[in-house]
């Protein structure tokens, strides 16, 4: 085969005439400059935002396959909600000193804390997804992703005073519903008890009540699922079923030593 017949099947199989990569860069550039007008001291919040706007026109028309939709409602809508966003943020970042014997001012929550980083990504995208824009709140959320290890779909449902220890490993579904001041550690999953595409708008992952804490690589599975308020998951249970309030679940591990001959 010459180089030119390759070159030619390449370019008859990319046939993605709308695919461009560019999307993708540009809505992380677009990320971080929002979380950095929000929390760097230094940033000018009123030049940022002007620049915000204009990097986000970019990437919506981009992204919209739609060329008579408009990005301007979505736009202020959006900025409309940044100061209660950053509220909660506040609250979150401040559940986070609260609650990790490690941590040893707010500063180091901002700048070193993989799951307020990846909570904070989370607000912003669930905003845009809630504005039905095309693609975005996902490329956002994919990107916390990479740079965190924390799986959180921009359609969840986060109340506040939320709080992710260590993040690497944690996976929040599309239709979770989380209430106020809960915790969750390393590698918990919020999941689907099943995935078929027929399952499409309809509530697949668990609902997890105020005051829940879930430690680590706990697995909670199904729609129906409803962990009540106050409860206490440990650590590598697996729950189908709906768990009442004020409960404690764990899972108890046998270890058995056998002695060498």
């Amino acid at each position: 085969m010459t180089k030119e017949t390759i070159i030619q099947k390449i370019i008859s199989n990319k046939n993605r005439p709308l695919l461009n990569f560019c999307l993708k860069d540009k809505t992380e550039i677009f990320t971080n400059s929002l979380f950095y007008t929000l929390f760097d001291a230094t940033a000018c919040v009123e030049k940022n935002i002007e620049q915000l706007e204009l990097d986000f026109k970019e990437i919506f028309s981009l992204a919209c396959l739609n060329k008579e939709r408009s990005y301007e409602n979505i736009w202020s809508s959006f900025i409309s909600k940044l100061p209660e966003i950053l509220e909660n943020l506040n609250l979150d970042a401040q559940e986070f000193v609260n609650n990790d014997p490690a941590s040893n001012s707010i500063e180091e929550v901002y700048l070193a804390y993989p799951g307020f980083y990846a909570i904070a990504i989370f607000r912003f995208s669930h905003e845009l997804f809630l504005l039905n824009t095309p693609l975005i709140p996902r490329l956002m959320s994919e990107y916390a992703h990479s740079k965190t290890g924390t799986d959180i779909h921009p359609g969840a449902t986060i109340g506040k005073s939320f709080f992710i220890d260590h993040a690497t490993g944690t996976v929040i579904g599309e239709t979770c519903l989380i209430k106020d001041h809960v915790k969750i550690y390393q590698g918990v999953t919020l999941g689907a008890l099943q995935v078929e595409k027929s399952m499409k708008g309809t509530k697949r992952h668990p609902t997890v009540e105020n005051n829940v804490t879930i430690y680590a690589n706990a697995t909670i599975l199904g729609g129906n699922t409803v962990i009540g308020e106050n409860c206490t998951i440990g650590g590598n249970v697996w729950i189908t079923e709906s768990i009442p309030k004020n409960m404690l679940v764990y899972h108890k591990s046998e270890t058995k030593l056998k002695q060498k001959i």
